[in-house]
């Protein structure tokens, strides 16, 4: 089968795996042994490039782009996958192309990532790792525009026993209640917590208030018998714990 590109043709190596690809045409018209997903199926995901498996979620393109160059069209305006995996409903489905059914895909593929970090975290013996953390709270705190203010609970081993998201707020602050961060760790029956909130407009730097009320915040947990680990502060993709600063 005679192949038509609409730029520069692609280039496979031995393995089928594609080298630096421009513009393709239309998956259908590539014999079948080079399309997306015959290509993973027999070489592996690592062999497609990002606009290749994004294209294999988003299945088809926009009446006048395929599902690659719709891909291509993405990850130039989100700034890559991280970019379009943190964008928010409203936003994906500002451009053209992008119905309800792959911006559903999309979201879902973000919420099992998260359910896959969270799942890791509680059959891990214990979460000791700020590294690990941190992971987390970036996939869960993706494309999120107000602030949110939550907390991961653990039990005396430091096994994750659950995540709460327990206030949320506007796109530059959160009113914080203590009593009800330590509501929330008694009906866990935490032992020991990690409080976390992102700045979607700012600087991951913890502000002059968030260390106040970190304070305010560990006295109460101390009233109650739970440890407070950590307060994490998110903005992006920087991450700030507040132990590591010694602000704790």
């Amino acid at each position: 089968m005679r192949l038509r590109y609409h730029a520069r043709s692609l280039r496979f190596d031995s393995r089928g795996c594609a080298g630096h690809v421009a513009e393709a045409a239309r998956i259908v018209e590539l014999a079948v042994d080079r399309r997306p997903r015959e290509r993973l199926l027999m070489a592996g995901p690592t062999c497609l490039t990002d606009a290749e498996l994004l294209a294999l979620v988003l299945r088809t393109g926009n009446g006048t782009a395929d599902a690659v160059n719709l891909a291509h069209t993405l990850l130039d305006r989100f700034g890559g996958v991280l970019g379009v995996l943190s964008s928010t409903a409203e936003s994906l489905l500002a451009v053209r192309g992008l119905g309800d059914a792959k911006v559903a895909a999309l979201l879902a593929i973000r919420e099992l990532l998260e359910r896959a970090e969270i799942e890791k975290m509680k059959r891990a013996p214990v979460v000791s790792s700020s590294d690990e953390v941190r992971r987390y709270l970036g996939i869960h705190l993706a494309g999120k525009e107000r602030e949110v203010f939550g907390a991961l609970l653990l039990d005396t081993r430091h096994r994750l026993l659950g995540v709460e998201d327990i206030f949320l707020g506007s796109i530059d602050r959160t009113m914080v209640y203590p009593r009800e961060v330590a509501k929330c760790c008694l009906r866990y029956n935490a032992a020991a917590v990690v409080l976390f909130h992102n700045h979607p407009s700012g600087s991951a730097e913890p502000s002059s208030s968030d260390r106040e009320l970190t304070e305010r915040l560990n006295s109460v947990l101390q009233e109650i018998d739970v440890r407070l680990l950590d307060h994490v502060v998110v903005a992006g993709l920087r991450k700030v714990s507040m132990a590591e600063r010694g602000m704790l």
